[in-house]
Order: C-alpha cells, then structure tokens, then sequence
C-alpha cells in the first residue's frame, strides 16, 4: 500500500486553456483534503483577478480562470508560492450535521444484501453506518452529492453489477470504503441502505446544499414511515431545519 502524504509541492495538470488542476497528494486521506481545502481558502483570500471559480475533490482541486486576465503560466507560480502556507486567516464555517434516516425496508432496498455479504445483522450494519461523522470530501456527480470518507471497513461492499436506472431522491447509499445522499433521483450504482426525508439540495435556497465540502455528515436513524413523512413534508415547504452541531 502507497504511503499516504500531501505532496511537498504542488504537481498541476493544464485542462484546458482556462481550467488547472492542482494535485495535492496521492491518496483519499483527511490530510490530503484538508491541504485541498486549506489552499482553496488561501488562494479565495488573496482575491486573485480572473479566478471565476475553485472545485474541490478528494485529492485535488480545478481553478477555472479568464486566460485574459490570468494566464497559466502566472497562475501556477502564485499557487506554487503559497503552497507551504500553513494557516488561514479568520474563522472556518465547518460544522456536522445531523441527517435524520430511516434505514431498510423500502426506503434501503440493499439491506439485507449488505448484511449477507458482510455477515453482519441489519441492526449492527445500522449501528456501524450512524455511529461516524464522516467528512464532506468533495461534491459532485449530481448537484450536490455529498462524497463521504471514513466508512468503517465492517461495511465495505462493492458497487451494484448493473446500476439501476433512477435510484430514489434522498437515498443513503454505500460503495466500497465510500458513503452518500442521493439528493436528486439519478441513476446509480451504489448499494442502497436507507433514506432522508431531508432536501439535501435545492437550487432555489440561498446555499442550495446543506452541506460544503470539509463539513461533517452523521446519520441519524429514525424508527417510523411516519416520522420520515413527517420530516418530508416539513423539509418540503422549508419548515424543517437540521440540526448543526
């Protein structure tokens, strides 16, 4: 297995001429993606002209730039020179919220396989999945798909063979050492264990996702359809407020 390590200086890959790619280190790590995360508020605060926008992901992230303003050649000695940065001014936003879910049956049609390929019960799969704050690497795939590290490898399970065409919104789903919210129905591949009567997204909020990425998500299992339904509809008319801790 690679050692994991953030990269001592930056390795940057052109997309483009007005898109860069700055990778930070070799694996998915929390320290890698806190340096991700780090650099994107390093580089936000020298308010750089002709930065259009930063995308992160686990273990890099994409500047989108105007090459009038800012050419790439310029913009890779600017990241270069702050890359052994080590602290951000002002207070970070970072915060861990509660996403209420009710697991199995219907609302996680992947359950039981879980448990069959696992050799663990429902109930211990259930315990394992909500007992974890899992750190917001990166959203993407969908508006506003949270990618979550940290499941424990109780509960690694591969990817669905054939993905299924629409997987329902507000899924909770698991692939490999990954776990995530469907927050929009799309298709998909990973294995479905529960469901959020929460709105993870919505673009007509002020922040259409309730999460950023470097925020925390942890699972909270609810026990009735009729708690679930409840939450839905409070969720649906902007009543419901998730719990932030």
């Amino acid at each position: 297995m690679d050692e994991i390590k953030v990269n001592t200086s930056p390795v940057f890959a052109p997309m483009g001429d007005s898109a860069l790619m700055v990778v930070a280190g070799n694996s998915i790590s929390v320290e890698v993606n806190e340096k991700v995360h780090n650099m994107i508020s390093i580089i936000k605060e020298q308010d750089w002209p002709g930065i259009r926008e930063i995308v992160p992901t686990y273990s890099s992230f994409v500047i989108h730039f105007d090459p009038f303003i800012f050419s790439s050649d310029g913009l890779i000695a600017c990241v270069a020179n702050l890359w052994d940065c080590k602290e951000v001014s002002g207070e970070t936003n970072t915060k861990t919220v509660l996403i209420p879910t009710l697991y199995g049956s219907d609302y996680g049609l992947d359950l039981e396989s879980v448990s069959e390929f696992t050799n663990l019960s429902v109930e211990e799969i259930i315990d394992i999945h909500s007992e974890t704050e899992y750190l917001v690497y990166a959203l993407g795939f969908s508006p506003g798909f949270p990618y979550l590290g940290g499941l424990d490898s109780r509960i690694h399970c591969p990817r669905l063979e054939t993905p299924r065409i629409s997987v329902p919104k507000g899924s909770v789903a698991i692939a490999d050492s990954q776990t995530g919210v469907y927050p929009v129905s799309s298709p998909g591949g990973w294995r479905l264990i529960g469901q959020t009567p929460v709105t993870m997204f919505d673009p007509d909020r002020s922040h259409p996702s309730i999460v950023n990425p470097g925020d925390y998500i942890r699972f909270v299992p609810i026990s009735s359809e009729s708690e679930f339904e409840e939450i839905f509809e409070m969720s649906a008319n902007g009543s419901y407020e998730v719990e932030v801790k």
